[in-house]
C-alpha cells in the first residue's frame, strides 16, 4: 500500500498556524469520509434489509464503488491501487447483482458489522475528540490572555499563582487532547481502508459460501484476487497496529519531556537559554498604538526567515513581513503594563516594534537570535557554530587578548642584560616603534578595576549648568535649560553640522592618550563586560556633530584629544575626551566614550575633523575681524584727540575781550595757573576717553 500522510504529533505543543492548516485538511478529509461511508452504509443496509431489493442495492453499491475515483479526498485522491481495486470489486458485484440472494446471518456478521462499527465508533470518536479539542483550545487561549495581562507591579502572589496554575492546566489539557486527536485522525486513514475493504470481502465470501463455490461467475481467478485483497487488508492492519504503537510511545515520551514546558515561565536552571540561535519561532504579543497614549496588544505567531522577521495569524495561509532585521538594534525595554518586553529598531531608525514574550527565557532567546541575525551570521555555512564561536570569543575577551600582548611583545626591544618588564609593550598604528610606545603596557592604557559607565553622562554638564545659571540671572530662564540667546549664537557658529543615529555602549576613565590602542582596549573591555553580564540594553539617540561640539549630551571638540573606529567592525567608534575640571595625580581626567553607529564610524570621525577645521577657520576669521575693528577704533580716537587739541590751541591764542566799561580784565598768576591746569586736565581726560 502507498504511504499515508499523517499529522505531526511532535508539533502539537507548538501549535503553529501551519499545523492548524494541516489539521483543517485532515478534518475536511474526515468530513468527506463520513459522507461517503454513510452512503455506503445505507447501500449495504438495503442489501441486508430486503431480499427483494438485493439487485437494486447491489447495483447501487457497484455504482458507488465506481465513483470512488471521482471523490476528491484531500489525502487519498492519488491512490491508484485503491481505485483500481474498487473498480474490480464494482465489476464483480455488478455481474452478481442479478443472481445473489440475501444471506441475513452471514451478511450481518461479515458485511454489516465492520462498517457499522466504523460508523458508530470510529467516526463518532473523531467528532467527540474534535469538540473536546476545541473546548481545551479556547480554555488555553483564555488562560494565556489572562496571564499576559498580569501587571509587572507587585501584586497578590495568590492570584499570580492561580493564573500560572490555570495556564499550566489548560496547556497540558490542550496538548494531551491535541495529541490524541491527531492520533485518531492518523489512525482513521488506515481504518477507512479497512472499513471499506473488510465489508466487501465479507460480502464476497458470503456469496461464495452460499453458492458453494460453484457459481459460473466465480472462477479461480477471482478467488486468487480475493485472497490477495485479504492479504493486503491484513498487511494494512499490521501496519496500522505498528503505527498506533509508535504514536502511543511518542505521546508518552512527549508528555514526559514537555512537562516543564507547560509552565509559562520555566526555571532557567532546568531549561538553559540558548544564545546561539539564528532561527526562532513562537507566539509573541505585539503592541499597536490606537491613539496618542493608548495601545492594544495582539497575539501573533512570529518567525524569522533569513534576515526578515515575519508574523502570521491563525487562519492565514502564509506569514507577512514585519521588518528587515539586518543591521537592526534590539534591546529589552520596560513597559508599564507588560513584562518580558523587548524593542526592535530598524537600521534606519524609522520603524520600531515592541514585542512581549511569554517568559524571560523566550525574551532573552529572541534578543540573542535577532542580535545574531543582525550580524548576518545566518549567511555563513554553519550559522549556529559561528554564533557559538562569536559568543565564546566575547566571553573570553574579559582576559587580555593574547594577540594584543603578542603584538606588543614582537616590538619590544631585545637588549641583553636588561630585565624583562612585567607587561608587554604596545606598537603604534603606523607600525613603527617609538620610545614612548615601547614602554606602554595594558595598565598604562586603562587602570585596573576601572568602573564602566553604561549610561551616558557628559563630564562638562556641570560647567554648562553653572554658566547657564549665571547667565540667566536678571532675565527669564528657559524651562529646557538653555537661553534663546545662547541658542541663536550657537546656531550662528554651527556652520557645518550633521546628524547620526548612535547607540551608547559605555565609557571608562583611561590613562594614555597618545595612541589609538587605548580606544581599542576600551572597546574590548566594554564589549566583554556586556557579554558577561548579559547587558543588551543600549541607549539610542541622535549624535549631532557641529563646529564646536558633539551633541549627545555636550562634548566640546576642543576637548576631544583622540578618536578612532574599530579595525574590523567599522560601525564601532570611540573618542577620548579631556575634562575641563578635576585632576588626578597631577594630570587631567580623560574618559574614553564608545558608540555604535548605523553608518560607518569613520564618517562620524571625519565629520568631527571637518567641523574642527571649519571651527578653527571661523575663529581665526572672527579674531582678525575683532583686531581690525580695534585698529579702526584707535585710529578714530587719535583723529578726535588731534581735532580737540587744535581747537583748544586756537581758542587760547585769541586776545581777551574788553570789559563793558572799556577796560581790560587782568588775571592774576594764581588764576592763570588754575586755568592752565584745568585745560590740561580736561585735555588729558578727553584723550584718555
Amino acid at each position: 500500500m502507498p504511504g499515508i500522510d499523517k499529522l505531526p504529533i511532535e508539533e502539537t505543543l507548538e501549535d503553529s498556524p501551519q499545523t492548524r492548516s494541516l489539521l483543517s485538511v485532515f478534518e475536511e478529509d474526515t468530513a468527506t469520509i463520513s459522507s461517503y461511508y454513510n452512503q455506503l452504509f445505507q447501500a449495504m443496509h438495503r442489501i441486508y434489509d430486503a431480499q427483494n431489493e438485493l439487485s437494486a442495492a447491489t447495483h447501487l453499491t457497484s455504482k458507488l464503488l465506481k465513483e470512488y475515483e471521482k471523490q476528491r479526498f484531500p489525502l487519498g485522491g492519488d491512490d491508484e491501487v485503491m481505485s483500481s481495486t474498487l473498480q474490480q470489486f464494482a465489476k464483480v458485484i455488478d455481474e452478481l447483482s442479478s443472481c445473489h440472494a440475501v444471506l441475513s446471518t452471514q451478511l450481518a456478521d461479515a458485511m454489516m458489522f465492520p462498517i457499522t462499527q466504523f460508523k458508530e465508533r470510529d467516526l463518532k470518536e473523531i467528532l467527540t475528540l474534535k469538540e473536546v479539542f476545541q473546548i481545551s483550545s479556547d480554555d488555553h487561549d483564555v488562560a494565556v490572555n489572562r496571564y499576559s495581562r498580569l501587571s509587572k507591579k507587585k501584586e497578590n502572589e495568590k492570584v499570580k499563582s492561580e493564573v500560572m496554575e490555570d495556564v499550566y492546566t489548560s496547556r497540558k489539557k490542550q496538548h494531551q487532547t491535541m495529541m490524541h486527536y491527531f492520533s485518531a485522525l492518523n489512525t482513521l486513514q488506515y481504518k477507512k481502508k479497512i472499513a471499506l475493504l473488510e465489508p466487501l470481502l465479507g460480502y464476497m465470501q458470503a456469496q461464495i459460501s452460499f453458492f458453494k463455490l460453484g457459481s459460473e461467475n466465480l472462477t479461480q481467478q477471482w478467488e486468487d484476487f480475493l485472497t490477495n485483497i485479504g492479504t493486503s487488508v491484513q498487511n494494512v492492519r499490521r501496519e496500522m497496529d505498528s503505527e498506533v504503537d509508535s504514536m502511543q510511545q511518542t505521546i508518552q515520551d512527549l508528555e514526559q519531556a514537555s512537562d516543564l514546558l507547560y509552565m509559562p515561565d520555566p526555571d532557567p536552571s532546568k531549561i538553559p537559554i540558548n544564545r546561539n540561535l539564528t532561527r526562532k519561532a513562537g507566539y509573541l504579543n505585539t503592541r499597536n498604538k490606537t491613539g496618542l497614549v493608548s495601545s492594544t496588544w495582539d497575539r501573533q505567531y512570529f518567525f524569522t526567515q533569513g534576515g526578515n522577521l515575519m508574523s502570521q495569524s491563525r487562519g492565514d495561509v502564509a506569514g507577512g513581513l514585519v521588518m528587515d532585521i539586518d543591521n537592526c538594534s534590539v534591546m529589552a525595554v520596560d513597559c508599564e503594563d507588560r513584562r518580558f518586553c523587548f524593542q526592535i529598531s530598524a537600521f534606519d531608525g524609522k520603524k520600531v516594534s515592541i514585542l512581549q514574550a511569554d517568559s524571560r527565557k523566550d525574551c532573552e532567546e529572541w534578543i540573542a537570535t535577532i542580535n545574531n541575525i543582525s550580524k548576518r551570521i545566518y549567511l555563513s555555512e554553519n550559522p549556529e557554530e559561528t554564533a557559538a564561536r562569536v559568543n565564546q570569543s566575547a566571553l573570553e575577551a574579559v582576559t587580555p587578548s593574547p594577540s594584543f600582548q603578542q603584538r606588543h611583545e614582537s616590538f619590544r626591544p631585545s637588549t641583553q642584560g636588561r630585565p624583562r618588564a612585567g607587561r608587554t609593550s604596545s606598537q603604534s598604528s603606523a607600525g613603527s616603534e617609538s620610545p614612548a610606545l615601547s614602554s606602554l603596557s595594558l595598565d598604562s592604557l586603562v587602570a585596573p578595576d576601572t568602573p564602566i559607565q553604561f549610561d551616558i553622562i557628559s563630564p562638562v554638564s556641570e560647567d554648562y549648568s553653572t554658566q547657564a545659571k549665571s547667565a540667566s540671572q536678571g532675565r527669564r530662564t528657559n524651562p529646557f535649560g538653555e537661553s534663546g540667546q545662547s541658542q541663536s549664537g550657537e546656531s550662528e557658529d554651527s556652520i557645518l553640522h550633521q546628524l547620526f543615529i548612535v547607540r551608547f555602549l559605555g565609557s571608562m576613565e583611561v590613562k594614555a592618550t597618545e595612541n589609538t590602542d587605548v580606544i581599542y582596549e576600551t572597546m574590548r573591555q566594554i564589549l566583554a563586560a556586556r557579554a558577561i553580564h548579559n547587558i543588551f540594553r543600549m541607549t539610542e539617540s541622535h549624535l549631532l556633530v557641529t563646529c564646536e561640539c558633539l551633541k549627545k549630551r555636550r562634548f566640546p571638540l576642543s576637548s576631544v584629544v583622540l578618536c578612532a573606529s574599530h579595525q574590523e567592525n567599522k560601525r564601532l567608534f570611540g573618542f577620548v575626551l579631556q575634562t575641563a575640571g578635576g585632576r588626578v595625580d597631577g594630570r587631567p581626567v580623560t574618559v574614553c566614550y564608545i558608540f555604535e553607529s548605523n553608518n560607518d564610524g569613520e564618517k562620524v570621525l571625519s565629520k568631527q575633523s571637518e567641523d574642527r577645521k571649519a571651527s578653527q577657520k571661523q575663529r581665526d576669521m572672527d579674531k582678525a575681524k575683532v583686531k581690525q575693528q580695534e585698529e579702526l577704533s584707535k585710529q578714530k580716537q587719535i583723529e578726535k584727540d588731534l581735532e580737540e587739541q587744535s581747537r583748544l590751541i586756537a581758542a587760547s591764542s585769541r586776545p581777551n575781550p574788553p570789559a563793558a566799561d572799556g577796560q581790560f580784565l587782568v588775571l592774576s598768576n594764581s588764576q592763570s595757573e588754575d586755568s592752565d591746569a584745568g585745560e590740561e586736565g580736561r585735555k588729558r581726560g578727553e584723550s584718555e576717553a
